[in-house]
């Protein structure tokens, strides 16, 4: 996703690489992003924020029990595209502008927020985590599916000497970041997280990913 920095509109766009996400995610889901997000919803009831919803990849795959859902994307780009997919499905889904660290929301009145492929570039993870904490209700659940750092200690020496370039060319992405010790310092506890190796494109390597779920607490 594209990087979702909280000091002015301006900053939170990246026209080049947001079309370049709009074309390449197709692939991806086609690889099995589709099915990774089909299980992160699964289950969910109520009422959702999506953070960072890109072009709109999930708002099919919400289970009926989902009474409706406030999809929030910082991209200009690609919030157009998830309107006019917002349209054709049928959960009701309501797209806006704003940003992870500044979620146009009223407190504890969210069931889920879903968090997919999002996290890594956020400015601050902490202040990200703890607008979700705000927006949820106590016992709502956390939904996230993000690629992390490698637990192999090369591969994770070789993410953070690529990282800072490549935040640069991939919306703010950080290829390096230990999601779930965020969440779980954040408040959050885990229920379930699932960790494996995911190529989101043909001929790239695999990356770590984790799929779980986290409660707030009360």
């Amino acid at each position: 996703m594209p990087s979702q920095k909280p000091d002015g509109p301006a900053a939170l766009q990246h026209p080049r690489f947001a079309r370049a996400y709009a074309r390449a995610v197709v692939g991806m889901n086609r690889r099995g992003g589709t099915e990774h997000r089909r299980r992160l919803l699964s289950g969910l009831q109520g009422s959702v924020i999506e953070v960072g919803a890109g072009e709109g990849s999930s708002f099919r795959l919400y289970p009926s029990a989902v009474t409706d859902v406030l999809a929030v994307e910082p991209d200009d780009y690609l919030r157009g595209l998830a309107e006019q997919r917002a349209a054709s499905v049928s959960v009701p889904v309501v797209v806006v502008a704003g940003s992870a660290e500044h979620l146009p929301a009223p407190s504890a009145g969210a069931d889920v927020v879903v968090c997919s492929l999002v996290l890594c570039s956020v400015e601050d993870q902490g202040k990200a985590l703890a607008e979700i904490y705000r927006v949820l209700r106590p016992g709502g659940t956390l939904a996230f599916y993000e690629h992390v750092r490698s637990h192999r200690r090369w591969i994770a020496s070789v993410e953070d000497a690529l990282t800072p370039g490549w935040q640069r060319f991939a919306g703010g992405c950080h290829l390096n970041r230990d999601t779930l010790e965020a969440i779980t310092a954040a408040g959050f506890q885990v229920q379930d997280n699932e960790r494996f190796g995911f190529a989101p494109q043909l001929l790239a390597p695999p990356m770590a990913h984790i799929l779980g779920h986290a409660v707030r607490p009360g």
